[in-house]
């Protein structure tokens, strides 16, 4: 009877072993469990998955998988790939749960794949209208999406804010995010915190007001809402969980800075951790940018270029950190936030980490918003000798607010780094993201001259004054860009080591604990490095570059290595000083060990020589049309004083210049990711456009 008990129990035991295990492997091998809050809290535990933007809460894009590595990576090779079919920038971070990938191109089409073969198994299409590529600052391209339970969830260009069943793709709920007919747009990947959906948006550049709000999961029901900037105060609180904030923001505000929004947009960056209870959110920059128009050049201007911490719950303002008061810069600090427990002085911190636009990575106490460190990683002469260790302030240099006489600011506009995606990993201690040193010319229009345009980049700066000035200074922004793949340490303050590029545009980074760190290159490759010295172990020719940022994932014993290579958009100077920078359709792909037989199809040929036409363009024409090149953001594509960029404007070929109207109005080159500008452009205006490009390409070739 003993013997029986006993081998009944050891039955039973070896059941809830076997049920154990068998659920482990549910879980990273097609089971449908789903992501939950304790799973993303296990996510070290389950390495295979890749459940978030990031991975996981903390944003350190950092994976334990260990199984490629340095020792083998040059076995690495293509398993599977996916033609994305567009010229445009697909800038997604793909997600992988229980065994399938689910990817967002342009327009936030998604698609889910079975993860081992990358067999489509559904496609979502929102339907977006096409219209948004001109709406949103830069295109219609989507940066990540997330997942929760049986849910994906989207954030659509045009505000809305989507959820799908995660076996099906079918539409469980919509709620739209923000007002319609405003100037919003959404381009961040949504993040889930403990069953509560947050998402920003973007639009300070067109002029709004940015804010935060937070969805139920489950339900799409609005939980809070959080504005980053105040706005007239004769309208009293706005009866939302930032009202408390507000009363702290308002006194650093001056003039009538409501009636271009103010700007602040959260269009990208999140953290959370889930001990404190905070999200930590990135905010933008002002609008207009120039703070002589938008505050009468007084005031800090809060919540712009900050780090705000939040209630999760609540939403209710815990503390802030500004990095950039008075901003004039359009220095957006939007950048990734990444959480991390270091060791500094002996004394292990809980931090969040920072590499905005201005040039300065910074190191903050993330349970109370105290700077830590504040150090240059780039030159940042021309804006700010030293962030102040007291105060947290930086130190401006004397002329860095922008007058009516034209300057070099760099960092400028461009970032020294943007969006693309950060890493820290605890195995080497070293923070890694792509940096740029890009000037440019800054100088604000005269009193009078600005006026808020809806529907137009307010930047309150003017583009033509001075131009034996601003052509000197052109040259010298040209002369000096530079640019590179960083290594950083956070707790002594310095640089580990570089890898420079010839030009700017190469994607963010991942590091696992195989010593690897994967990029996307402007050299339009796929490169992996040594995450503790930067050798390059392995390189691979794509035809494309990459903004992405990549991840990798484990299904049946086998590690995986994914990324978006989709390049468009990035306003190098010098990326085509010899030649075009010609680029195949964005791809999805996919690497593992040993992988053989799957091939990239050849580049299309295209060939287009320069031409040069020899009319005269009117002064007044070329005013109005610099004024309007920079106003609906065509800089943002093709370079500042149509200086480079992804397609260098100035070397047109005649067919370009004879059907110009055509493409700028009626968008007939949209497949390249040109989109058609005619409910902004009257005709008339694109002629003025266009006589400006003509005199640009005279004066330089």
């Amino acid at each position: 009877m003993r013997q029986r008990l006993l081998s009944a129990l050891a039955a039973i035991a070896a059941l809830g072993a076997f049920g154990a295990s068998a659920f482990h492997a549910t879980a990273q091998n097609g089971g449908n469990a789903g992501l939950t809050h304790q799973r993303m809290l296990d996510a070290d535990n389950q390495p295979g998955q890749w459940g978030s933007y990031s991975r996981t809460y903390d944003e350190q894009r950092y994976s334990p998988l260990t199984q490629i590595n340095d020792s083998n990576v040059q076995r690495l090779g293509l398993a599977w790939y996916d033609d994305l079919d567009t010229y445009r920038a697909v800038q997604g971070t793909p997600l992988v749960i229980d065994g399938t990938l689910y990817n967002v191109t342009i327009f936030n089409v998604v698609t889910a794949y079975d993860a081992k073969t990358g067999k489509k198994l559904w496609t979502f299409d929102p339907k977006v209208g096409k219209e948004w590529a001109r709406l949103a600052c830069c295109g219609p391209s989507a940066r990540g999406i997330a997942a929760w339970g049986n849910k994906i969830y989207i954030g659509a260009l045009d505000g809305r804010l989507i959820a799908v069943d995660k076996d099906t793709g079918k539409e469980a709920w919509t709620q739209q995010t923000f007002p319609p007919g405003y100037e919003y747009s959404i381009t961040g990947a949504p993040r889930v915190y403990d069953g509560k959906v947050i998402i920003g948006n973007g639009g300070a550049d067109y002029g709004s007001r940015g804010f935060v709000t937070a969805w139920d999961a489950e339900t799409g029901k609005k939980l809070w809402k959080f504005y980053i900037v105040p706005t007239d105060p004769a309208k009293g609180p706005d009866g939302e969980a930032s009202d408390s904030a507000m009363k702290i923001a308002a006194p650093t505000w001056h003039g009538k800075f409501w009636e271009a929004g103010g700007g602040g947009n959260a269009w990208d960056s999140f953290a959370y951790d889930p001990k404190l209870n905070l999200v930590y959110i990135a905010t933008g920059n002002g609008s207009p940018h120039m703070w002589h128009f938008r505050s009468e050049g007084k005031g800090d201007n809060l919540f712009l270029c900050s780090m705000v911490a939040v209630d999760a719950t609540s939403g209710q303002y815990k503390w802030h950190y500004q990095m950039v008061p008075e901003e004039d810069w359009d220095y957006t600090c939007t950048q990734p936030i990444v959480l991390a427990d270091i060791k500094i002085k002996g004394q292990v911190r809980k931090v969040a980490m920072q590499a905005p636009k201005n040039g300065f990575f910074y190191v903050i106490d993330r349970t109370n918003g105290k700077l830590i460190s504040g150090d240059n990683y780039v030159s940042v002469n021309t804006w700010a000798s030293h962030v102040d260790a007291k105060t947290g302030r930086p130190v401006l240099q004397p002329g860095a607010h922008n007058t009516t006489t034209p300057h070099l600011m760099s960092p400028s506009w461009m970032a020294a780094h943007s969006w693309q995606p950060m890493s820290y990993s605890p195995k080497t201690g070293l923070v890694y993201w792509p940096a740029q040193e890009q000037g440019s010319v800054y100088a604000r229009a005269a009193d009078g001259k600005y006026q808020y345009a809806k529907g137009r980049n307010n930047t309150g700066q003017d583009y033509t004054s001075h131009p034996d000035l601003r052509k000197k200074l052109m040259a010298e922004a040209v002369a000096t860009e530079k640019a590179y793949l960083i290594a950083w340490n956070p707790a002594t303050r310095k640089e580990a080591w570089r890898v420079p590029y010839d030009n700017p545009g190469s994607g963010g980074v991942l590091t696992t604990a195989g010593n690897l760190l994967v990029q996307a290159t402007v050299n339009k490759t796929i490169a992996i490095y040594s995450a503790d010295k930067g050798k390059k172990l392995w390189e691979m020719n794509v035809d494309q570059g990459g903004h992405a940022g990549a991840i990798t994932y484990m299904i049946d014993g086998v590690q995986y290595i994914a990324i978006n290579a989709g390049w468009n958009g990035s306003p190098a100077y010098n990326l085509t000083r010899n030649g075009p920078f010609k680029y195949a359709t964005a791809k999805l792909l996919v690497f593992k060990l040993d992988a053989k037989g799957v091939t990239l199809p050849p580049m299309k040929a295209e060939t287009e020589e320069a031409w040069l036409p020899t009319e005269r363009v009117p002064t007044e024409t070329f005013r109005r049309g610099a004024e309007l090149f920079t106003s609906n953001g065509c800089n943002r594509c093709h370079g500042d004083n149509a200086v480079g960029g992804i397609r260098d404007l100035r070397k047109m070929g005649k067919a370009a210049h004879d059907q110009f109207l055509d493409i700028v109005l009626n968008g007939a080159r949209a497949e390249k990711g040109m989109p058609g500008f005619g409910s902004a452009l009257t005709e008339a205006q694109a002629k003025d456009i266009h006589g400006y490009l003509i005199t640009r390409a005279q004066e330089d070739w």
